[in-house]
């Protein structure tokens, strides 16, 4: 859930990345994450380098690198600490078969491909979907025909 709320917040300041700084509250509604846990997990974010947090009126929380520059997998590193699919990966010490494993190896390949594929994932390439599904949706209700009036 960290994460997923982490890269939504990311993701929610790469779509307004060179605007004015977006406040806690209106990230909350928007992503749909409860506000008191976004603010803790925007603290943790601004002492980790990924957002510059301002308090105030005119405050809220800015992206502090170009959204392009900003890839989830490191994001899952600082929220979640490891993108590993077994602890045997990172940790082979507590694994008294980590030398014989025939599983190691597949788990080993599995990681690999998580991780290109985390680093290959920007919030700008998150932003720029987010804001076409966004859009695609307002088109589909739009389209929609309106309810016919309830009869009294």
């Amino acid at each position: 859930m960290k994460v997923d709320y982490g890269v939504r917040a990311l993701v929610e300041l790469a779509m307004h990345y060179g605007d004015v700084p977006v406040q806690t509250a209106t990230i909350a509604y928007r992503q749909g994450i409860p506000e008191p846990y976004l603010e803790r997990l925007m603290s943790t974010l601004n002492k980790s380098g990924f957002v510059h947090s301002r308090r105030g009126p005119q405050g809220g929380h800015l992206l502090a690198r170009i959204p392009s520059d900003i890839n989830l997998y490191d994001i899952m590193q600082e929220l979640d600490g490891n993108a590993s699919p077994l602890d045997c990966l990172t940790l082979p010490t507590d694994c008294m078969f980590a030398d014989s494993c025939a599983q190691k190896e597949i788990w080993q390949s599995v990681e690999d491909s998580i991780q290109q594929v985390l680093e290959a994932t920007t919030l700008s390439h998150l932003a720029e979907r987010q804001s076409a599904l966004i859009d695609a949706a307002d088109r589909r209700e739009a389209l929609q025909p309106a309810e016919p009036p309830v009869p009294v």
